[in-house]
């Protein structure tokens, strides 16, 4: 028998018995099914952590901060012991948390540390408020621009870091409040920033805007107006104006740039050399590290799932072709006597495993794309409208072949043993099989 006789065979005897080989493909297509869905899920929500990092940094920027002997919490009971070296960190978006502050002297040192290649300061600005034009004045945050960041951009371009001109990108959020009736007519217009100084006198500060922001995971491209390096260092200007000597030049925390290609064990060996110098120094995969593992752990217990039903799919697998076997001891032993070695035999009965598990898988799979792209853009319009750019769902095509190629591979291997046992049939005692 040739090899194509030999699979269009295997194909057609896999329905003799059409209700056991229904059930069996069910019960693959469950965990098919339910694991093409949760790498789905993991892939989609991956991707989009991926984005949102790109969104808040560069992978080779770390943040440093000094690390205090104690830090003061305003949920703590009790009196606070006042620290004059205490700025606020802005932890968490909690006010009163507070941080000891770096000087210029502490840049220096961070620089020293072996594996730092260049120190900056981040800038904390407070805004009084923002407007267009003579519009309504809003209430607004403004957020540092780490060079190599790359911020989710619904119009326009991100703030020029080499630029002389003073450059902003404002939160989709803002655009119709501020007056402006699309993302594209806010693109080129001039934004007004009001900031009190160290003599309590409120100035303004023009900006272009120059791009509109989509509101992300986490970073300051979600909320906050993100200016670039010259507006930044014009508004902490304006903003230290009249402000004592000793109260200038402090900072809550700086950026610290290191080798991109540096492995995870230098980037472990850099912070501990910080934290021996007396600083703390956190990365962007730090920051999202403890969501990811989150997500991957939630995704690891699903697969589980599937992969008991897997298995519980291939003991089924295993009855039905024993069965088969069984039903078809006098074809096997006709098969024989023509001729048909005991590899062939073996070969027709597996590819019968195969074949079902090919079935299962292909469906469950077609069946988890289908129905993870509709709940994707149903939640994508509604629950998950705030996070524009996510993918709850995304299938990667390389994943979803190794998927099937794997279940098939366990179809196989549950075939084994049906297949072996028919192979090894005699042909004249199977012809007298009643």
């Amino acid at each position: 028998m040739r090899t194509l006789d030999l699979i269009t065979s295997a194909i057609g005897n896999t329905f003799r018995s059409k209700t056991r080989t229904t059930l069996t493909v069910l019960a693959i297509f469950v965990g098919a099914f339910t694991l093409t869905i949760t790498q789905g899920l993991g892939t989609g929500i991956n991707r989009y952590i991926d984005d949102t990092v790109s969104g808040i940094g560069a992978s080779d920027v770390m943040t440093v901060t000094k690390t205090p002997d104690s830090v003061s919490n305003p949920f703590d009971s009790g009196p606070q012991e006042y620290d004059p070296d205490a700025v606020s960190s802005g932890q968490n978006g909690i006010p009163g948390m507070t941080t000891t502050a770096l000087t210029q002297d502490d840049l220096d040192a961070i620089a020293d540390v072996d594996g730092v290649l260049r120190v900056k300061p981040v800038e904390s600005i407070s805004v009084d408020f923002v407007q267009y034009g003579d519009g309504t004045r809003y209430t607004a945050s403004v957020g540092s621009f780490v060079a190599g960041q790359e911020l989710q951009l619904a119009a326009g371009a991100q703030p020029d870091s080499d630029s002389t001109d003073y450059q902003i990108a404002i939160p989709d959020s803002y655009v119709k409040p501020l007056g402006f009736a699309s993302n594209g007519e806010a693109i080129g217009s001039t934004l007004i920033i009001a900031l009190t100084d160290g003599q309590y006198t409120q100035q303004t500060v023009e900006a272009e805007i120059v791009g509109v922001s989509e509101e992300t995971l986490s970073g300051p491209s979600g909320s906050s107006f993100v200016p670039n390096d010259a507006l930044t260092s014009e508004l902490a200007a304006v903003q230290a104006t009249g402000l004592p000597a000793d109260q200038q030049d402090r900072w809550a925390q700086a950026s610290a740039w290191f080798d991109p290609d540096a492995t995870d064990a230098q980037i472990t060996a850099l912070k501990d050399r910080l934290a021996d110098a007396g600083y703390t120094g956190t990365t962007i995969a730090d920051q999202l590290g403890a969501f990811t593992t989150v997500i991957d752990a939630i995704v690891l217990v699903l697969n589980a799932f599937a992969v008991i039903a897997l298995l519980a799919a291939a003991f089924g697998i295993v009855n039905t072709l024993l069965m088969s076997v069984q039903e078809r001891t006098r074809e096997i032993g006709l098969m024989k006597a023509m001729g048909m070695g005991s590899g062939r035999v073996f070969s027709l009965f597996s590819l019968e495993a195969v074949f079902i598990g090919f079935l299962g898988s292909a469906i469950g799979a077609g069946i988890a794309i289908l129905v993870g792209t509709g709940l994707s853009q149903a939640l994508g319009g509604a629950l998950l409208s705030d996070l524009p750019g996510l993918t709850l769902f995304a299938f990667d095509p390389a994943n979803i072949v190794t998927t099937i190629v794997v279940i098939m591979l366990i179809a196989f291997l549950a075939g084994t043993l049906p297949a072996w046992k028919a192979a090894r049939q005699d042909p004249v005692e199977s012809l007298r099989y009643e």
